[in-house]
């Protein structure tokens, strides 16, 4: 992502500390201790916390974590077991899809029924150009519950949509726990990368291998034909397939 933005004329500073910000009425002038960045604009992005310090929520018997986070079980249900939550007063996390799902789940509980929020599959996508998506686990997040992994990834200069549209930038990336070869999680920075990642969604969903989501038919000559492609290269060399071999 980086680079492709750094392709854009942008420059990007990582590991930069701020120590000050001043305004002469024209221009921001933003001290890293290192040196003076200039702009007229300036964006501060500090995160979100929940809104509920004022709530008196402890006087419920309702516990919330150290953000001011509702604590929620799968059904929704906070610690006080009459009381229910959803949506970014919770701990779940805060996508308007999950908070919508959640929403739902905790009506139908609270008026008896039995309906619970499964998080284990969210998809998440950053609305860049290139798109930066993913879903499930990564390497890193698989090996620390203790899965033993094996990975690919694909550039995409072998997915023939991507050289269709001049736009080779980025990768796909599929983590697959070792042996059983199920697909655990897929990462991927790709133009229209949100249209792809639902797609990996199901198929970690439906609990397939890469050797299943390699064997599928997906329509040549699209982006997400790229999930395919990768989880080839689990077995063979894409580079030496004709175009959309099966």
């Amino acid at each position: 992502m980086k680079a492709a933005l750094e392709g854009e004329g942008m420059r990007i500073l990582t590991d930069t500390g701020v120590k000050g910000v001043s305004f002469d009425g024209t221009r921001f002038q933003l001290d890293t201790g290192a040196e003076i960045v200039s702009g007229d604009r300036l964006l501060v992005a500090t995160g979100r916390k929940p809104n509920t310090a004022g709530l008196g929520l402890d006087k419920a018997g309702i516990e919330t974590d150290a953000s001011g986070a509702v604590i929620v079980d799968d059904h929704l249900r906070t610690s006080a077991p009459h009381i229910y939550a959803a949506g970014d007063c919770t701990h779940a996390p805060q996508f308007v899809y999950v908070a919508a799902a959640a929403g739902t789940r905790a009506a139908i509980n609270m008026t008896g029924g039995d309906a619970a929020l499964d998080l284990s599959v969210v998809p998440a996508v950053v609305f860049t150009d290139p798109q930066v998506a993913s879903v499930g686990l990564t390497e890193a997040q698989a090996q620390a519950q203790g899965i033993e992994t094996d990975s690919r990834a694909l550039t995409l200069d072998n997915v023939p949509r991507a050289l269709a549209n001049f736009d080779t930038r980025g990768f796909i990336k599929l983590v697959a726990e070792k042996g059983s070869g199920h697909l655990l999680g897929a990462q991927l920075l790709a133009a229209e990368g949100g249209e792809i990642i639902q797609t990996a969604a199901l198929a970690i969903r439906n609990r397939m291998t890469v050797t299943e989501l390699a064997g599928q038919m997906f329509p040549y000559l699209t982006m997400v034909e790229g999930l395919k492609l990768c989880a080839q290269t689990f077995t063979r060399d894409v580079k030496q397939l004709s175009c959309c071999a099966g």
